[in-house]
């Protein structure tokens, strides 16, 4: 990372750009679009923020990065295409591999390639593939987790 990355639990204050930095993200990814409005993603992120661990990875005072994620899904990861490729997604990515050191799922959509090879890259394996049918935007997905092999 060039420069210094600050990483920190989220906080109300921090809703609207991480919204924004989802929005871009995805924009810039090899995925479908968000099927809901900039300022719905923020609502539904504000009232997952006592529900739900997240973290923000700060680069010069803004948000970059963020990462949402309960006892064993990892939901959100997205990181602002100016800031892709700095180790941040890795650095939060660990983060909540050892605040959840025992196992760790998502669903990555089939067309994300880089995801998958960014999660592959840290020990996630494909253990199921879908139509799409159970997902909002109806684009087929992989169910891919994370085990700890190595125990405590």
């Amino acid at each position: 990372m060039n420069q210094q990355v600050i990483l920190r639990p989220a906080e109300p204050a921090d809703v609207a750009e991480m919204a924004a930095v989802q929005v871009a993200a995805r924009d810039a990814a090899p995925m479908p679009a968000s099927v809901h409005p900039q300022a719905d993603i923020a609502d539904f992120l504000r009232s997952r923020l006592t529900a739900d661990e997240a973290w923000v990875a700060e680069l010069s005072g803004e948000v970059a990065a963020y990462i949402r994620f309960t006892c064993m899904w990892l939901d959100d990861l997205y990181v602002h295409p100016r800031a892709q490729g700095q180790g941040i997604g890795g650095a939060l990515l660990d983060l909540a591999m050892a605040q959840r050191p025992d196992r760790l799922g998502l669903y990555v959509f089939e067309t994300n390639t880089p995801a998958q090879r960014f999660y592959r890259s840290r020990g996630f394996v494909v253990t199921e593939r879908s139509d799409g049918s159970a997902n909002e935007e109806r684009v087929p997905d992989l169910r891919m987790e994370w085990r700890n092999v190595h125990g405590h």
